[in-house]
């Protein structure tokens, strides 16, 4: 009985506890994460070399060990480099089809239908990390883990046809999954609202991001 317990805590919790230190290692050894459109990650990893042996970086900068994030597909992908985020996204996924998006859910992050396009000016709704039983959250994709951790300017990054769409975060709300209203939210301009399960490896609540394009 104990064993099984323990097995199940594991599996429960294994990926959003090994983010988490992977997260707090990068931190302490100062990493630092760039987004590059693909075919462009040598151009940036030559202007970061030229810019620190002119001396234009400060030492915090010269010190940093440079990761460069490319897209996995430049179809469609988000890439958040705050938390070393990189996924394909899985288009029109119906968010009322529970096979359909745990399915989509463990290869990466849907888009959910109905919901606009990068591009379109419209709403974009996207989510990660659900799990039909609560013992089976570490079978899905933990690319959401970290999103509590970003903040008001963090950057969002989108991929769609092979274009590159830029978000900056504006704000982030924990609601109750009851809390649907959000899926069909209206305005005016291009804006994301990303959603993962919360805290991390449960079902209790779920996280919201909020962020508003600012340029391709």
């Amino acid at each position: 009985m104990i064993l099984s317990s323990l097995f199940f805590i594991g599996k429960t919790f294994y990926q959003p506890v090994r983010e988490e230190v992977r997260y707090l290692y990068d931190q302490q050894s100062n990493k630092t994460y760039v987004v590059a459109a693909p075919g462009e990650e040598q151009k940036i990893k030559r202007e970061f070399s030229i810019e620190a042996q002119k001396g234009s970086l400060s030492q915090a900068a010269k010190d940093a060990k440079l990761e460069v994030l490319v897209p996995v597909d430049p179809n469609f992908s988000i890439v958040i480099p705050k938390i070393a985020a990189n996924s394909v996204v899985i288009p029109n996924v119906s968010v009322s089809d529970k096979d359909a998006y745990l399915t989509a859910l463990q290869s990466g992050v849907a888009q959910a239908e109905g919901t606009a396009f990068p591009g379109e000016g419209g709403h974009i709704f996207m989510f990660a990390h659900s799990t039909d039983y609560i013992w089976n959250v570490g079978t899905y994709n933990a690319v959401f883990y970290l999103l509590y951790k970003l903040e008001k300017g963090d950057e969002i990054n989108i991929f769609y046809k092979g274009q590159r769409y830029v978000y900056k975060v504006t704000d982030k709300e924990v609601v109750d999954p009851t809390e649907v209203e959000y899926l069909t939210r209206k305005t005016d301009r291009e804006f994301l609202t990303l959603q993962t399960c919360w805290p991390p490896g449960t079902t209790l609540k779920r996280q919201l991001i909020f962020a508003e394009r600012v340029s391709e």
